[in-house]
């Protein structure tokens, strides 16, 4: 089975190519921005968000069973007119070059974000309406693309579409990344080190913030699940247990410190505004409303069930933070 990676070398698109190149009978092929040095895998430099570059992607998905479409930008967030080129411009064209190529089978990375509000009382499944959270770009942008695949769906009845809708996806390799798109340089490196060694003295954050998680590991098995059984349709990915405050508190030493979530998003809106760290305040909006989701018909499907648990996830992303640590790819190297 021949596979092109779209964005394979990113938090998930490296998990996947991991994964997929360990298998027998999987030829798999890396398309990124700036392609990574492998003697393990061919690579094609492409920037999907450049409107000429869905011919060379017609090109590379010649001949391919399956394409899997995990590229995304989350920076630069004061740029939101640049983003959507690639995120909702870019998807377009991976998706119409997939069809052009005669690929049988499409696997996109969609996220939790797509997802409208809902109570954390409940879980929720993949009928959930998908209208996002209006004040987060990146939620935006994930349900204009979930548009576009009910478009692309519609017109091409043969092909089969898999969406994956996971939780924050967490690695060890990813730190770097993570800490530059979402922390930037405003949070000390010391408070990483404290809080993998379980010495944080506080954690404060509104009770509302209950989060789940999934390790890139996990995800990547769902995605060679979802190309294996050739599912069309929405699966929820998620590690357990679901995480409260008070539980990553207990997770890195500290004692939860509850504070109201008008507060947090201010000063996230504050600092964001001047530049001081790179989180949209939309982030803390999507964070508070995000469904909890159930993950029976991942189970159901595929008996897909997490290798690691939600806090083992978050527990090697800490020690990534601590200790600067990054993949080799251009997008999770540190940058010293």
């Amino acid at each position: 089975m021949r596979i092109v990676v779209v964005g394979g070398s990113g938090n998930v698109g490296t998990a996947v190519m991991r994964r997929l190149t360990a298998e027998s009978g999987c030829d798999v092929v890396g398309v990124s921005r700036r392609a990574p040095n492998s003697d393990e895998v061919s690579w094609h430099e492409i920037d999907i968000g450049h409107p000429r570059s869905e011919p060379l992607l017609r090109a590379v998905f010649t001949g391919a069973d399956a394409v899997v479409h995990a590229a995304w930008l989350v920076q630069p967030s004061h740029n939101e007119r640049f983003l959507r080129r690639t995120n909702v411009d870019g998807s377009a064209r991976v998706f119409d070059a997939a069809v052009h190529a005669g690929v049988r089978h499409v696997v996109y990375l969609s996220s939790i974000g797509a997802y409208s509000p809902a109570p954390k009382g409940a879980r929720t499944g993949e009928t959930w309406p998908t209208s996002g959270v209006r004040s987060s770009s990146y939620s935006q942008h994930k349900t204009a693309v979930e548009r576009l695949l009910h478009s692309v769906e519609a017109d091409n009845p043969e092909l089969l579409v898999t969406r994956l809708r996971p939780a924050l996806i967490l690695q060890y390799g990813a730190a770097s990344e993570i800490q530059r798109y979402f922390l930037g340089a405003l949070v000390p490196a010391a408070l990483f080190r404290s809080a993998a060694a379980r010495r944080l003295p506080i954690l404060p954050l509104p009770r509302e913030l209950v989060l789940q998680f999934v390790h890139a590991d996990d995800v990547a098995l769902a995605v060679l699940a979802a190309l294996r059984s050739g599912f069309t349709g929405a699966v929820n990915l998620a590690a357990e247990p679901v995480m409260t405050p008070a539980e990553l508190a207990r997770l890195v030493g500290a004692r939860h410190l509850p504070v109201p979530p008008w507060l947090l998003r201010s000063v996230v809106a504050g600092s964001w505004a001047l530049r001081l760290q790179p989180t949209e305040p939309g982030w803390i909006d999507l964070a508070l409303s995000a469904p909890v989701m159930s993950t029976a018909r991942a189970r159901a499907e595929w008996g897909w069930h997490p290798a690691r648990t939600a806090p083992e996830a978050v527990g090697e992303l800490l020690r990534g933070l601590a200790d600067g640590a990054g993949d080799d790819t251009p997008p999770l190297a540190p940058r010293r």
